[in-house]
């Protein structure tokens, strides 16, 4: 778990290393970084899987940086690495497609340029060991160059720092302007966070969500009451006027909303994560679908991160305990965590997923992508307590639009 001021993995901007073997990737990687992060060797296929490195990368920030196995391996063990190779895809805000300059046309470099479009990734194209051309054959490519490729050496460094700077400027500034909850806030508005203190929680911290959600109230210059459930009443009633919104941790929300005015908004933290990773909309079906899972359904829970397990851990007991008391069913539950997401999910009846606080929004993305182009319905774990609790409609009151396609599902 990160640190309250060490930027999160979810929250960097994933950078993906590309290319066939041998083509200088991990020593691209290492002169980017200035670090040795990744084995370099002359013999192909040195990079066995796909290694990640957290880091502060200028002019960029904090990112995280992925060096990926040669897309052309072969043989059985190439296959599994070229596998790993198109799952760090999913995570990669931007790719960076290193080529050989020095050797002929491959026509896997065409391949994954096509899989970088498909798959809306910003590319960038660094053409490495230009230390091994001519001046005149350097002169002749980069006549050729397009807008976002760059002539790279590792060996000597030369294109390094443009490379550097044509990576910052491919960040999508679409990704800028997302809020967790200051949009819905007018500046002076009270807050009042429920975060309870329990056996799951961090000992010393909070955790990562309610960390952020705090912090946004702060930068919308609001003011923010944090409590544990078996306090919120007293905090009400001290209160002069009532607060602008409830946020509250899912565990809770029975216990909340039933001392919260029904004019105050009330949602949870895990439904604020559910839109400010992906799209809240896309979880209304799975909400819907919860009223009509029946008899031997199959249910996947995932979630983001790699956690211990408790006895009363909320993804393997509690949340489907409370889908199954909800529902009435004999229902079946799968479970995966960290980077595991199943490509054929069409087993299953309804998937479950996390707040996604620890992976970054273009992976959430692409699991919400795979559920409904299998036609796999999706829940968020807020969404689906506050369902099974009787209270969605009232936990989507701050969400209108979304409010309101949950009454026409249903």
């Amino acid at each position: 778990m990160a640190g309250m001021n060490e930027a999160p993995s979810g929250e960097r901007t994933h950078i993906g290393f590309f290319g066939i073997r041998n083509a200088g990737k991990s020593s691209v990687v290492n002169a980017v970084t200035g670090q040795s992060l990744s084995v370099v060797s002359d013999q192909a296929g040195t990079t066995t899987d796909p290694v990640r490195k957290a880091m502060e990368l200028l002019p960029l920030g904090p990112v995280v940086i992925i060096d990926t196995p040669g897309i052309d391996d072969v043989g059985e063990l190439g296959e599994l690495r070229v596998q790993r190779t198109r799952e760090a895809l999913r995570s990669c805000d931007i790719a960076v497609l290193v080529v050989d300059a020095s050797s002929p046309a491959h026509p896997a470099n065409e391949e994954l340029i096509a899989i970088f479009d498909s798959q809306s990734i910003p590319c960038v194209i660094a053409y490495n060991k230009t230390d091994l051309l001519s001046e005149g054959q350097v002169a002749e490519l980069a006549k050729r160059l397009g807008k976002r490729s760059v002539l790279v050496s590792a060996a000597t460094g030369q294109g390094i720092t443009e490379l550097k700077e044509t990576i910052a400027h491919s960040v999508a500034d679409s990704e800028a302007d997302r809020y967790l909850i200051a949009d819905l806030l007018e500046p002076g508005d009270q807050v009042v966070l429920v975060m309870p203190i329990d056996s799951a929680a961090p000992k010393g911290r909070i955790i990562l969500p309610q960390q952020m959600v705090l912090r946004d109230v702060l930068d919308a210059r609001c003011s923010a009451l944090v409590c544990q459930p078996q306090e919120l009443a007293g905090v009400l009633e001290s209160l002069v006027h009532p607060p602008k919104m409830v946020v509250t941790d899912s565990q809770a929300f029975a216990q909340v909303q039933a001392v919260v005015p029904e004019d105050v908004w009330l949602t949870s933290f895990s439904i604020l994560m559910a839109r400010y990773k992906g799209e809240l909309e896309a979880y209304v079906p799975g909400a819907v679908a919860l009223t009509r899972l029946k008899d031997g359904d199959k249910v996947l829970v995932s979630e983001g991160c790699t956690h211990h397990r408790q006895c009363d851990d909320i993804g393997t007991v509690k949340l489907p305990n409370w889908i199954r008391t909800y529902t009435g069913a004999d229902l079946q539950f799968s479970f995966t965590s960290g980077r595991e997401f199943p490509e054929d999910l069409s087993p299953y009846a309804l998937v479950a997923h996390c707040g996604a606080c620890m992976l970054n929004r273009r992976e959430v993305r692409y699991r919400l992508s795979q559920c409904v182009a299998q036609g796999v319905p999706v829940v968020n774990y807020g969404l689906a307590i506050a369902q099974t609790q009787g209270i969605l409609q009232r936990s989507l009151e701050p969400f209108p639009q979304v409010a309101a396609l949950f009454r026409e599902g249903l």
